[in-house]
């Protein structure tokens, strides 16, 4: 049986490339470029049909070892809890007041660029500490 080579994360959300941009700051991924033949996204956008203009737009890990991301528009807001959600692990392997401060920087850094702080998840007997936040759409990700 083959095993899996790669993976990508799709996200619904109404603005896509507003919320592909906003993924790269917050993760350093940076955007493709645009199809053999175009100069530029925005060129090859125009030579779509205008249903399909502005429809999705991607990031990807420069270093290629993480997911693609991939913005879809979609015409339903957010209604629900995400089923599925991105842990962005700033703290790994730091613990107590060190990892606290390595949160608590990194959800400053992500509220300047749009993200809202849900709550402070406090380390218990089984789970070190998290910030559940919220991108510019609404969709929920933990600071790890």
């Amino acid at each position: 049986m083959a095993s899996i080579k790669r993976v990508q994360v799709t996200f619904d959300c109404a603005e896509p490339e507003r919320v592909a941009r906003f993924w790269c700051e917050v993760l350093g991924y940076v955007v493709p470029p645009p199809p053999e033949g175009f100069a530029a996204w925005d060129d090859y956008d125009r030579s779509l049909p205008p249903e399909r203009q502005g429809a999705a737009f991607a990031c990807i890990d420069s270093s290629g070892v993480g997911p693609r991301l991939f913005f879809q528009r979609v015409p339903e807001g957010k209604v629900v809890k995400n089923r599925v959600h991105l842990d962005v692990r700033v703290g790994t392997g730091l613990v107590g007041k060190e990892r606290l401060a390595a949160l608590e920087a990194e959800c400053t850094r992500l509220v300047a660029l749009g993200a809202v702080r849900v709550q402070l998840l406090p380390a218990d007997e089984e789970n070190e500490s998290c910030i559940v936040m919220q991108d510019i759409e609404g969709n929920e990700f933990c600071l790890d």
